[in-house]
C-alpha cells in the first residue's frame, strides 16, 4: 500500500485519486457515465491504481504435476486456487475486464500484441471492493463482449508470477508473468526472467500460444 507524503492531505490525495481514475477510464464510456464510474469507484473503495509491464507467456500444459513439483521445490509462494470469472467490456482500444474471484477482484485494462513468445503487457490495475456493482454499471455503458471462467493456481518465485490453468471447453494451460509491479526492473530484465523460466519448465515452442483465452472463446478455439 503507497503511504501518502506528510504534506499531502487526505483531501489532496483524493483529489489526486480521482484525476488519476478519470484518466484511466476514459477509455470505458462517454461523460454522462463517467462520473457514475468515478462515484461508485469511491463508493467501492478502491485503493489501488497503479501502471505496470508484464513480460508473458502463455502455454498448453500436459505436465501440469511436474510444473506443481517444480515450484515447490524452488520456495514459491502459492497464493492459493482461484475460481475466477472474468468478464470483458467493448472498449475502442486495448482490453478491459473485471476479474472476480475468490482470491483476485481486479478491473484490469491491458494493451498487448499477440505472439506466440515472451511478450509485453502494459497495464492499469484497479482492485475492487464491489466487483459486482462495477460490473452492473460496465454492462450497461459499454456492454459485455465476452465471459471466460477458469480455475487458476496462483504461485510467485519474488516478481514472477505463475498460473496453472484450466479453462472449460479450451484445456489446461500454464502462464509466466515477469513484471516490475513488485520488483522495480526493465523490459529486459523481465524478459530474460521469463525466458529462464520457459526453460526451466520444458516450455517448447510449439506448446506457445499467441492470443488469450477471451480471443480464443470468441474464435472458436481449442
Amino acid at each position: 500500500m503507497r503511504l501518502l507524503p506528510a504534506k499531502d492531505t487526505l483531501l489532496h490525495w483524493q483529489t489526486k485519486q480521482l484525476l488519476l481514475l478519470k484518466n484511466a477510464f476514459r477509455f470505458v464510456a462517454p461523460a454522462t457515465n463517467l462520473f457514475s464510474l468515478i462515484k461508485l469507484s469511491l463508493v467501492a473503495q478502491i485503493y489501488h491504481l497503479m501502471s505496470f509491464l508484464n513480460v508473458e507467456i502463455k502455454a498448453r500444459c500436459s505436465n501440469a504435476e511436474f510444473i506443481r513439483d517444480y515450484l515447490q521445490v524452488n520456495n514459491t509462494e502459492l497464493k492459493g486456487t482461484d475460481e475466477q470469472t472474468d468478464t470483458y467490456f467493448n472498449v475502442p482500444n486495448g482490453r478491459l475486464k473485471l476479474r472476480e474471484g475468490n482470491i483476485e477482484n481486479n478491473l484490469i485494462f491491458y494493451e498487448r500484441e499477440n505472439q506466440a513468445g515472451p511478450k509485453n503487457s502494459k497495464f492499469n490495475l484497479v482492485k475492487i471492493a464491489d466487483a459486482r456493482g462495477l460490473k452492473e454499471v460496465l454492462t450497461k455503458s459499454n456492454g459485455i463482449k465476452v465471459v471466460v471462467k477458469k480455475k487458476r493456481e496462483i504461485y510467485y518465485i519474488k516478481n514472477v508470477k505463475f498460473h496453472i490453468d484450466e479453462v472449460p471447453g479450451l484445456g489446461s494451460f500454464v502462464e509466466i508473468e515477469a513484471g516490475n509491479i513488485l520488483a522495480d526492473l526493465d523490459a529486459e530484465k523481465l524478459k530474460s526472467q521469463c525466458d529462464f523460466y520457459m526453460k526451466e519448465l520444458g516450455i517448447k515452442p510449439e506448446d506457445l500460444v499467441e492470443i488469450s483465452y477471451s480471443d480464443m472463446l470468441l474464435m472458436g478455439t481449442k
